[in-house]
């Protein structure tokens, strides 16, 4: 299950150098509840090499502030604490599990 990403657990999350995959969504928008089922089967399947998780824009808009979201659904794939890449926009699961599998 995609861990939910918010401002108790943020810091920690980017500080570590295990790569962090970062889904920015809102429950109101149609291609971020289309992108879910993606990101939870990917969550699992990668558990415990890297973490992948969802940040609510509407709840933590420091956060998404931070990153410059703008559109969303906005992937940030972080290792060591660096922006690695950003994809905006829905992704086909092969496509995402490709940009996980280079950054590991």
């Amino acid at each position: 299950m995609a861990l939910n990403i918010d401002n108790s657990n943020f810091d920690a999350l980017v500080a570590g150098d295990q790569l962090v995959v970062i889904d920015f969504w809102a429950q109101w928008c149609g291609p971020c509840r289309a992108l879910t089922p993606i990101i939870e089967e990917v969550a699992a399947e990668y558990e415990g090499k890297a973490v992948i998780g969802k940040c609510d824009t509407d709840s933590n808009n420091d956060i998404a502030m931070q990153f410059g979201v703008r559109n969303i659904p906005m992937l940030v794939f972080l290792k060591g604490g660096e922006v690695k890449e950003v994809h905006v926009g829905l992704i086909k699961k092969p496509d995402l599990t490709a940009k996980i599998e280079a950054w590991l």
